[in-house]
């Protein structure tokens, strides 16, 4: 009995995937399945991370994740699962940034923390990474709760926020920009983890900023913070949010050519030589002003706003590796003869002791 011979053609392939200016794929980028909330505003700042780094063509071994403890600190499990990653302990995360960029100038670090392993325990690591302007891009991911342990106010939390239990906060908040800015760090902005254009473009320019960056992203914890009465729920971010500017960025790599309003945008050149576009919204902010930023951050907090946006830039100011001189090359692999004191000068360093 005859019977039809089966076809063993191979299936058509489908479009390759669209790749960067690098030739990686989206999929070069991503991480682990999330293990948070469904909803968590977190989890929305792992995907703008994903598409900045992917846009600046970023490569995901040249990057270090650095993080802490807490829901934020779980994060960068979620995004870039070919580069580095060390998770601290609770609060100590600057530390070892620091350690990381001494130790490997070639690297790019980003951190991200909450506001309890930043604004809490690790307080008086956060203002000595600020002063330092350290490259670093920093993310506090700031739900204003500790939602590990059930959703206890943080630090962060505004002055009259109130939790699902009905307790009201009754201390002031910790502003996190005023004081990165007060202590020194060169790029400092807020964001909402609901804002995806701004968000991303602020995250690109982060990656072109060759000093600390501070971006402190309001991202709502659904299951503890996210209900009335709450100052940094969904619902309270879309009804009190004020951006300060409409936030445009372009890379150094691609045409810079683009036309806008004169006199109503700073353009502000970053080290790369790329370009970031601050488009005013109010016509008397200046982000290159560091005082202006300071007061219009004060006024913001008597009005009850919630501002968005870049507050302070300089790419001007020396980063703290060019300050101590580091070298280009990882420190591991510099030879015996570079990195070992001579005899003379271990008997100079005595000599001062004595």
């Amino acid at each position: 009995m005859a019977t039809t011979p089966t076809s063993t053609s191979a299936p058509t392939p489908g479009p390759a995937p669209k790749t960067n200016h690098i030739g990686l794929a989206v999929l070069d980028y991503k991480g682990g399945k999330t293990t948070l909330c469904a909803g968590c505003g977190h989890n929305a700042i792992s995907e703008r991370i994903i598409d900045a780094m992917y846009e600046m063509g970023v490569q995901p071994e040249r990057v270090a994740k650095l993080s802490g403890i807490g829901c934020s600190s779980k994060s960068p499990a979620y995004f870039m699962g070919r580069a580095h990653s060390f998770n601290a302990v609770h609060g100590r995360m600057p530390s070892v940034a620091t350690g990381a960029m001494l130790a490997n100038r070639n690297l790019l670090a980003l951190g991200v923390s909450g506001d309890g392993d930043t604004a809490s325990i690790g307080l008086g690591q956060f203002v000595h990474l600020m002063r330092r302007n350290l490259p670093i891009i920093y993310i506090i991911e700031d739900n204003g709760v500790y939602g590990l342990t059930k959703g206890q106010f943080s630090a962060t939390a505004d002055l009259g926020s109130k939790l699902k239990t009905g307790v009201i906060n009754d201390l002031p908040p910790i502003d996190t920009c005023s004081l990165a800015i007060s202590m020194g760090a060169t790029f400092v902005g807020r964001s909402f983890s609901g804002d995806k254009r701004q968000l991303l473009s602020m995250l690109k320019a982060a990656v072109a900023h060759k000093g600390t960056v501070m971006l402190d992203v309001v991202s709502p914890c659904v299951t503890f913070n996210d209900h009335e009465g709450s100052t940094k729920s969904y619902k309270y971010m879309k009804d009190h949010e004020e951006p300060l500017q409409e936030i445009d960025f372009v890379p150094a790599f691609e045409d810079i050519a683009v036309e806008y309003d004169p006199g109503t945008t700073v353009e502000v050149t970053m080290h790369d030589g790329s370009r970031l576009r601050l488009r005013k919204l109010e016509e008397a902010y200046d982000a290159t002003n560091r005082a202006h930023a300071l007061n219009r951050l004060n006024e913001a907090h008597a009005k009850g706003e919630v501002l968005t946006g870049v507050f302070y830039v300089n790419p001007q100011a020396p980063n703290f590796l060019d300050m101590l001189n580091m070298t280009d090359q990882p420190l591991a692999t510099l030879p015996e003869s570079v990195v070992r004191p001579g005899r003379e000068v271990l008997e100079q360093v005595m000599e001062e002791l004595r």
